[in-house]
């Protein structure tokens, strides 16, 4: 493990103003999205469409730290035959691998699942670092519901991100630990503070027990928030207030920085949640994005699958990264939002 260069890359990825485009969508989700747009989910569609996200750059240069791949963006050429992960690099940014194989059913555990992908991960992990991933990601999802979660379901999950981090610095590889507890329900912002504060606290704790050197890793956890049918929702400020309060309780102050999931909030809504929480600088870490739909709803929308509409695409993805890249400092604004739009 070299210790100076995870905590060089770790540091890398929540620079000032910029965050982590996550493009790791699996060839399922990715054929939903395409699916909404009327496109076909080809390789080579698939590859057009991350390729001009790529080229953007402006965006890439100046709001984009680093990008999360899927397998199959990893290994892949530009329709030029460049490989992708070139393209990155070329434009300042670092490639990353999502590395878990996905949320499956926990047994004997009725709607909860543990996250699959530790088998083989040492061998996957050496030939990602060959093929230019710095860094990874696995996810843990978390359910609030009815009787749920359960104690069982968290530490089983905590236990596998505890280990794969520990593989991943073995492998000279930042690992994003990712324990995401989702909005979907009709919890308040009460409960998401709860559970997100047992998730946080059990994480840690594996993380102490793996030995994982935590100046070389990347928190990307949710936001303290309601659930999206919850009767009350919350201000940009309650949230902030909340997800700043429950980090300062838990997060070792060692984690470089925090990059936070989008989890079905809305594009704006995502920027000025994350703006919110930098008003309260200063904080302990970088606070940023490391978004999804919320970085690509916009240009996905925008391309379509259109040769013809490339520049257009690329001006909207360049302008929801310049958004991001101001929330990240605490500088944006709903004027500069409309202005630039």
């Amino acid at each position: 493990m070299n210790k100076d260069q995870l905590e060089k890359v770790a540091r890398a990825m929540v620079a000032e103003g910029k965050g982590i485009l996550a493009a790791d969508e699996s060839s399922g989700t990715i054929k939903k999205r395409f699916d909404a747009i009327g496109v076909e989910s080809t390789a080579d569609n698939r590859r057009d469409y991350r390729e001009f996200m790529f080229r953007s750059m402006d965006a890439m240069k100046n709001h984009i730290s680093g990008v999360i791949l899927y397998d199959e963006t990893i290994r892949q050429n530009a329709k030029d035959g460049t490989p992708l992960v070139k393209l990155i690099e070329a434009a300042g940014s670092i490639p990353g691998i999502k590395v878990d194989e996905g949320a499956k059913p926990l047994p004997n555990y009725p709607g909860e699942t543990i996250t699959e992908g530790l088998d083989g991960l040492a061998g996957r992990l050496k030939e990602y670092y060959d093929l230019g991933a710095r860094f990874a990601k696995w996810r843990a999802v978390i359910d609030i519901a009815d009787g749920i979660p359960t104690e069982y379901a968290v530490r089983a999950n905590a236990h596998a991100l505890g280990r794969y981090a520990a593989l991943c610095q073995e492998a000279d590889i930042v690992p994003i630990v990712e324990p995401e507890v989702l909005m979907d329900g009709a919890h308040d912002l009460d409960r998401c503070y709860e559970v997100t504060e047992f998730v946080l606290r059990t994480v840690f704790n594996e993380l102490f027990d793996a030995r994982v050197f935590l100046e070389g890793t990347v928190l990307k956890p949710n936001m303290v928030i309601p659930g999206k049918k919850a009767e009350k929702q919350a201000s940009p400020d309650q949230i902030a207030a909340a997800t700043v309060g429950l980090f300062k309780r838990c997060v070792p102050v060692a984690v470089p920085g925090i990059a936070f999931l989008s989890g079905g909030q809305s594009d704006v809504e995502a920027t000025a949640n994350l703006d919110a929480i930098n008003r309260l600088r200063p904080l302990p870490w970088a606070m940023t994005f490391s978004y999804g739909r919320a970085l690509q709803a916009a240009p996905q929308k925008a391309w379509s699958g259109k040769p013809a509409n490339v520049n257009a695409a690329q001006a909207a993805f360049t302008h929801r990264a310049r958004m991001n890249g101001l929330a990240a400092m605490g500088r944006w604004s709903q004027d500069q939002e409309k202005a630039a739009a």
